[in-house]
């Protein structure tokens, strides 16, 4: 715009001088005076107009550099975010993939946990039925003891074989020893003798109140062994004849663990689905939504309130 203006003006001052030449007559000499200074004039704007348009074309190169430098950082900066991006991602990702390694972690520390706290439980109640039986065993000492009468000489002449001790039947063996037996066997891997000691438990002392428990640990037995038909037919006795054992849940839940062993997914998952609605909050309904989740399957559904 500044050059065209320029340019307008010279046009101007040309035009002018040409008039005033043309329409003003002067003498030779003047008109050559004039036409130089004109010219010298004209030359020197013609300069200002070349040195102005190089100033131009200068500021214009350099606007020209800082805008590609502006771009080449703008490009600089989209990569370098690019990259960030990247590595946010990447983050992102091995933070996930920790935390579901920390999950699974946490759910097995869990599981193991649930199986202590499992086996404490057993050993309390092994530790309960111990202190029972010592204290059953102060009983008859404290109540069975007598007070011994001096042994007086046979009379003379009298046969020998009247005054020898007759010798004494064998004491049956009670139930809290029986039962105390086949514990110590069953937890010193003596699986064949505890299988015999708990069998003559169950026979000898049907209605006892821990002949479900050896009714169960007949099933340990038999899952131990890997007889896992024989572990389901203990723990399905358990179920039907002593509704008020405090080994149902424990019963259903290795019921379905060895249905499981054996193929039968179905049922198991139903038993294991069973456990956790009908023992809700026990140790086993905790043991049984861990096997639940680990074969990918949801747990049973909560009854909604009303």
């Amino acid at each position: 715009m500044r050059t065209r203006w320029l340019g307008l003006v010279v046009a101007a001052v040309l035009f002018g001088a040409l008039g005033g030449t043309l329409f003003a007559p002067q003498p030779a000499g003047a008109v050559s005076k004039e036409m130089i200074e004109l010219q010298q004039q004209v030359s020197q704007i013609l300069q200002a107009q070349q040195d102005l348009r190089s100033t131009v074309d200068g500021n214009n190169a350099a606007l020209r550099t800082l805008v590609q430098q502006s771009l080449d950082s703008v490009n600089r900066l989209d990569a370098e975010m690019g990259s960030v991006q990247k590595s946010v991602q990447e983050v992102q990702a091995n933070t996930g993939a920790r935390i579901d390694t920390m999950t699974q972690q946490t759910q097995g520390i869990s599981d193991n946990m649930q199986d202590v706290q499992s086996r404490v439980a057993k050993l309390s109640q092994q530790l309960t039925d111990m202190q029972n039986l010592l204290q059953s065993i102060d009983a008859k000492v404290s109540g069975g003891s007598t007070t011994g009468s001096p042994v007086t000489n046979a009379p003379s002449g009298g046969n020998p074989e009247s005054s020898a001790p007759t010798a004494a039947a064998p004491a049956p063996i009670s139930a809290d020893t029986l039962y105390q037996n086949g514990l110590r066997d069953l937890t010193g891997g003596k699986y064949d003798l505890a299988r015999q000691e708990f069998s003559d438990y169950i026979k000898n002392f049907p209605t006892n109140d821990l002949a479900s428990n050896a009714t169960f640990y007949l099933g340990e037995i038999a899952y131990a062994q890997n007889d896992f038909k024989g572990a389901i037919a203990s723990y399905d006795e358990v179920l039907s004849n002593y509704p008020k054992s405090f080994k149902l849940p424990a019963s259903l839940l290795k019921k379905a663990m060895a249905e499981i062993e054996l193929g039968m997914k179905a049922s198991g998952i139903r038993d294991l689905r069973e456990v956790d609605r009908r023992f809700a909050g026990s140790e086993e309904a905790k043991r049984a939504q861990a096997k639940l989740r680990e074969l990918g399957v949801a747990p049973a559904p909560r009854p909604t309130a009303r």
